[in-house]
């Protein structure tokens, strides 16, 4: 291929591309794409292919003996998914040593509105569904999609503060730590004890090799999957929950401070500049090293836990996520009626906790949080904005369609929870961008 149509494709193709990837919003934006294409496969000719396909079971047969043995869609939920909370807990971890969650001081007022926006939720669904089968879905309305919502707010632009894009993240923060604690405490099957000490077994190694100065990723990430994800996937514990675990044992300084990296890297640029270049395209072999040197001291420069939250955070967002919504999104609506949907009071629970519950946590913490003096609001956050990022933040989606997922069994129970996610998603996402779009 010629020099010329590789400056073509560059240009035309993977450039935009890389943009795209590197959008905020964009995220958002592949995820929603796969909820309507599973929703399209669910109610397409191919409609019994697609809901077959994840009934496929996939694992490891020894001597006559299944191990591991799970559908694919137990896969996508328990495996795929568990590199999601991988990417929350480290996250997190960055968050409570450097970022928004430092200085607890500094976040009151979010921090109370994501407690207050996953009560009210869970107390309206406890209210329609309790003392029947279904009042075990009382999790669902509690989470928020920390994609969808940012999506949504970053594509304001400008028309949105920083002040209220910050508020909203430290919101959608706190609701994702939340809903690891909900999925763990309650959402569990029985219990096995010694798979469970295994497993932290496993994590107390990675936790005394972090103290003893171990950087190695690989290291890490054989006794992360092989001991502790596998442990507690036989365990009965959720999965997930050992990813999260496990990424808040990943080293988070570096092998090389940033000062002695800045000297190293002076030094490297002075090397590289008194080198004669020569005048064909590849570099002398000095140039190399001097490149390699810069390589490996920058890999150094970065800590485990960041350089491994950089590398699959695009894989998660672009890959783990649209898995999942084009394995779980799929409702179909074939014979449905007003009567099948409304049978139990799983969807007008899930809607009304999504849709009416999380603005009115949201808002009435923000106000009994500033009347009584606990927390201080910034003039940007608005009585209209602060009701608007409640709407945002009811947009449940893929957090609480994983929930639905652990909280039922039973098929209808399951797309009832599904219908009330998407219609408070829709329309609380619709009316958040509409209040936020005025300035």
């Amino acid at each position: 291929m010629s020099m010329k149509y590789q400056k073509k494709i560059g240009r035309g193709l993977v450039m935009p591309l890389q943009q795209f990837i590197q959008r905020e919003k964009s995220a958002g934006i592949v995820l929603g794409v796969s909820v309507v294409v599973a929703l399209l496969l669910a109610n397409s000719p191919w409609s019994e292919g697609y809901f077959h396909l994840f009934e496929h079971k996939l694992g490891f047969v020894f001597n006559g003996e299944p191990y591991l043995y799970y559908s694919l869609h137990h896969w996508i939920n328990d495996g795929l998914m568990s590199m999601f909370f991988f990417v929350v807990g480290l996250e997190l971890k960055r968050e409570f040593i450097g970022g928004e969650l430092a200085d607890p001081r500094n976040t009151v007022l979010p921090i109370g509105a994501a407690v207050a926006g996953m009560i009210v939720p869970a107390l309206i669904y406890t209210v329609l569904n309790a003392g029947t089968p279904s009042a075990g879905g009382w999790g669902i309305p509690m989470a928020t999609d920390i994609a969808f919502s940012l999506a949504i707010i970053y594509a304001l632009g400008d028309r949105v503060p920083l002040a209220a894009k910050v508020f909203l993240t430290t919101l959608a923060i706190v609701d994702d730590l939340g809903a690891v604690v909900v999925i763990a405490l309650f959402y569990t099957s029985e219990i096995s004890l010694v798979n469970i000490a295994v497993g932290l077994a496993f994590l107390g190694v990675m936790f005394a090799a972090n103290k003893m100065g171990v950087k190695n990723v690989v290291f890490y990430g054989l006794l992360g999957i092989g001991g502790v994800w596998t442990a507690f996937l036989m365990s009965g514990i959720h999965a997930t929950i050992a990813a999260v675990l496990a990424a808040f044992v990943i080293p988070s300084d570096a092998r090389l401070p940033e000062s002695l990296y800045l000297k190293r890297a002076a030094n490297n640029l002075r090397r590289f500049a008194g080198i004669k270049p020569n005048n064909v395209s590849t570099l002398e072999h000095e140039q190399v090293e001097v490149i390699a040197d810069m390589m490996n001291d920058t890999r150094d420069a970065i800590p485990p836990s960041q350089r491994l939250e950089h590398a699959m955070h695009p894989f998660v967002s672009f890959v783990v996520m649209p898995v999942f919504a084009l394995a779980n999104a799929g409702v179909s609506f074939a014979g449905l009626d007003v009567q099948s949907v409304f049978s139990t009071n799983v969807a007008p629970g899930v809607a009304l906790g999504l849709l009416v519950g999380k603005p009115l946590g949201i808002a009435l913490s923000v106000y009994l949080l500033v009347r009584l003096g606990i927390a201080k609001k910034t003039e940007a956050l608005t009585a209209r904005r602060i009701v608007g990022l409640g709407f945002l933040a009811s947009i449940g989606f893929t957090m609480s369609m994983f929930i639905s997922t652990l909280a039922f069994t039973d098929g209808m129970m399951l797309m009832q929870a599904k219908i009330g996610i998407f219609a408070a998603s829709i329309l609380g996402g619709a009316i958040g961008y509409c209040l936020l779009k005025r300035k």
